[in-house]
């Protein structure tokens, strides 16, 4: 079986797991209340705002106020936070994957790599 075989295979698992279906479920929850999909395009949209501000070296004090006053709004309804938690499951479960792949490779995690390789 070929590598690229084996990652469809591993694709196909993926879209099997319990993370993954439980992120479809909750996404689509999300998607069918209008109201609840706006505020969380609009917490992402701020995030966005937040991270670009950060590399940027711009201030950031307004826009994590912004950040924090609609967390509070998203920490207490249950659907946005529903797909909250179960997009984080699914994301940490593909950078399991990732690192494990990483590893078996030893793709990154060499602190002295200009030493062992340069020379």
């Amino acid at each position: 079986m070929s590598v690229n075989d084996q990652a469809m295979e591993l694709a196909r698992t993926l879209q099997e797991s319990k993370e993954y279906r439980q992120y479809l479920a909750a996404k689509e929850k999300l998607q069918e209340d209008e109201g609840n999909a706006t505020l969380f395009q609009e917490f992402r949209r701020i995030q966005l705002e937040l991270q670009i501000a950060e590399i940027s070296g711009e201030d950031t004090e307004g826009t994590l106020e912004q950040l924090e006053h609609i967390y509070q709004k998203i920490s207490l309804n249950p659907i946005v936070n529903e797909f909250l938690t179960a997009e984080y499951r699914l994301a940490r479960l593909m950078t399991d994957v990732q690192k494990i792949i990483g590893e078996a490779l030893e793709f990154w995690h060499e602190p002295d790599y200009s030493k062992k390789y340069l020379n």
